[in-house]
């Protein structure tokens, strides 16, 4: 295993989009791993894949996306003209030459006043250069994200792509990892919170499964999908954990895979797109 680190860095977006008069107050948000490698590692067409995705990010809110390595170019294409995007930790190709970003992109269609603070993270280890899915080749990290919308308390997203590999010194990354998320938001106990992402902890792995069920306990929070199963041809990968707060509830209205996410060619990634709409409601 080996230790790496990068400093985190903030945006602050501020945003006039479209007016929101609705009320109550609905969010809907996407969670999708875009299967974005190089194409010398993948055998699909990026190039036609990538400006679909883009253009379907227009039907949410918020998107939370990985694996966004090396075709940005292709999925900003696709986005809306008013979306605004910021990418994950990008890397050093100086020290690494051959190394990818995070692959962390997260794309926000939020209405008019509403503030957003992105803070982005790299995790401190990895497991695997020429084993182990190569995870050291990328800079995988979190995004912590602070939304602000006007007369209510602010609510925290984090989007995430764990260490992947089955060996022992995968998931041993994958538990430092987690421990890593815990202790950059422990600060914000008490506050409503969305964990999601390709957290890579397989649901039919026993010690995979030990360690979502002690991170969701320790941060006080529930499987949107708990009783939603997902279509069976996917390995459960992808996760959309929250927490509600005194203050501030969330009612699920709606929760599942987005199966639009597919052409003539097939699907659009090689992982559902999974999606949470809910009310944000004052206690």
């Amino acid at each position: 295993m080996k230790s790496r680190f990068i400093a985190f860095y903030f945006f602050i977006l501020s945003f006039e989009i479209y007016s929101f008069e609705e009320n109550p107050l609905i969010l809907n948000i996407l969670v999708y791993n875009t299967h974005g490698l190089p194409e010398i590692f993948i055998s699909d067409n990026p190039k036609f894949r990538f400006p679909i995705i883009g253009s379907k990010t227009r039907n949410y809110n918020i998107s939370l996306l990985q694996e966004d390595y090396a075709h940005h170019s292709e999925l900003s294409s696709g986005l809306s003209k008013d979306s605004a995007v910021v990418r994950g930790v990008l890397g050093n190709t100086l020290t690494c030459p051959f190394c990818t970003g995070s692959g962390l992109t997260s794309v926000f269609n939020l209405p008019d006043n509403w503030k957003v603070e992105v803070k982005n993270e790299a995790y401190k280890t990895c497991s695997g250069w020429l084993r182990g899915a190569n995870d050291c080749f990328a800079y995988k990290g979190f995004q912590v994200i602070k939304i602000s919308p006007p007369g209510y308390e602010e609510l925290y997203v984090v989007n995430t792509h764990m260490d992947a590999g089955r060996r022992d010194s995968d998931r041993a990354s994958r538990a430092i990892q987690l421990k890593h998320i815990i202790s950059s938001i422990e600060k914000l106990e008490g506050k409503p919170l969305i964990v999601a992402g390709d957290l890579n902890l397989k649901s039919t792995d026993r010690k995979d499964m030990a360690l979502l069920e002690s991170f969701k306990e320790t941060l006080n929070l529930y499987d949107a999908f708990s009783k939603t199963e997902i279509n069976k041809k996917w390995s459960i990968l992808d996760y959309i954990l929250y927490r509600p707060s005194e203050s501030i509830n969330f009612e699920i209205l709606n929760v599942g895979e987005d199966e639009s996410f597919e052409t003539h060619e097939g699907a659009l990634s090689d992982h559902p797109a999974l999606f949470i709409e809910f009310e944000i409601i004052k206690n």
